[in-house]
């Protein structure tokens, strides 16, 4: 067995405050060939909610939920939470756990699916983050994908189904975040979305599932995959659609504002009844799958390593693409 001190947490981290948007930004964008002018369009989006990303509150009630399932079931492990673009940021928090006396834990990243921007990134995240405390440094594992767990597939489906109590008849459709076509083919994005997909889409007794797409944040010259959900929705026209937001854990910003606001948008401007799916969240069923994560990698049960050595590159020769999963 595994011997590990401590649970870490790793999420994408978001502004809690209007004069929190550009910096945040600014982190997100460093080292990246992105126009200022679509930086300030992104910011934008986050001025329309007051400046907050809900992304560090719902990360605040998943640890909360987290510690108290550990607490009752085990293991007894601390919970540490450390962001990648804004405070609580990595190296804070590794700094934090060395001055604990945490010497190795193990990484719960808030992301379902293999990508360069959803795993690779966060891996070099984390050896940047470790490289800058130097020797004294907390070894961090990362825990496996999960995007075919009934732990987060449930839930999923749990909040599909009580969308389609309201519309039982609409069309259900399928979000997750778009990513560059260069990104998309080193990995299994999207194989894993249309899999995920397609099992709750069989839990509600419907057909092959859509998959489509939202949030590109990329240059009209770089191929992203499609189509993109508002651009579907003007093409299909469905009565009535069900929206479901397979590819995100909580609803941040980008289900409210890309989903709530834009598709909703389009939808009335169509005469198309929409109704929202929710994420899992905090649902204690999905809780219940990270305790399980963290468990089967103590207990060396684990179907397999988290990632290769050379999992989801970035498909990028120069920069990295960029993408604002906020």
């Amino acid at each position: 067995m595994a011997v590990y001190d401590a649970v870490l947490v790793v999420s994408f981290g978001g502004p809690e405050g209007p004069d929190d948007v550009i910096p945040f930004l600014e982190n997100v964008l460093r080292g990246r060939n992105v126009p200022r002018e679509r930086m300030l369009q992104v910011a934008e989006h986050y001025h329309h909610f007051g400046g907050v990303s809900p992304i560090n509150e719902q990360n605040r009630r998943l640890i909360e939920a987290l510690e108290a399932r550990l607490g009752q079931a085990g293991p007894p492990l601390p919970v540490y939470w450390g962001n990648r673009n804004w405070h609580p940021l990595l190296p804070d928090t590794l700094r934090r756990m060395a001055q604990d006396g945490v010497r190795r834990a193990l990484a719960f990243v808030t992301a379902a699916y293999s990508s360069y921007s959803s795993c690779r990134q966060y891996l070099e995240d984390i050896a940047r983050a470790r490289a800058e405390l130097g020797n004294g440094a907390p070894e961090v594992d990362k825990l496996r994908e999960f995007y075919n767990h009934p732990g987060f597939l449930d839930p999923m489906t749990e909040r599909a189904r009580a969308a389609l109590e309201e519309l039982p008849g609409a069309d259900v459709v399928y979000t997750a975040h778009s990513i560059p076509v260069s990104m998309a083919r080193g990995c299994r994005y999207e194989a894993q979305l249309q899999e995920a997909a397609a099992q709750v889409s069989a839990a509600l007794g419907k057909g092959a599932p859509t998959v489509v797409y939202q949030s590109r944040s990329g240059p009209p010259s770089q191929p992203w995959i499609e189509p993109d959900i508002c651009d579907w929705l003007r093409r299909r026209r469905p009565p009535e659609v069900v929206i479901v937001p397979i590819g995100f854990l909580s609803d941040h910003l980008e289900v409210k504002y890309d989903l709530d606001t834009e598709a909703r948008q389009v939808c009335d401007e169509l005469g198309i009844r929409m109704v929202r799916a929710g994420t899992v969240g905090d649902h204690p069923r999905f809780v219940e799958m990270i305790r399980e994560l963290i468990v089967e990698r103590i207990e060396g049960r684990a179907p397999r390593e988290a990632c290769a050595p050379d999992c989801c590159p970035s498909g990028a020769p120069v920069s990295r693409p960029t993408t604002f999963p906020a």
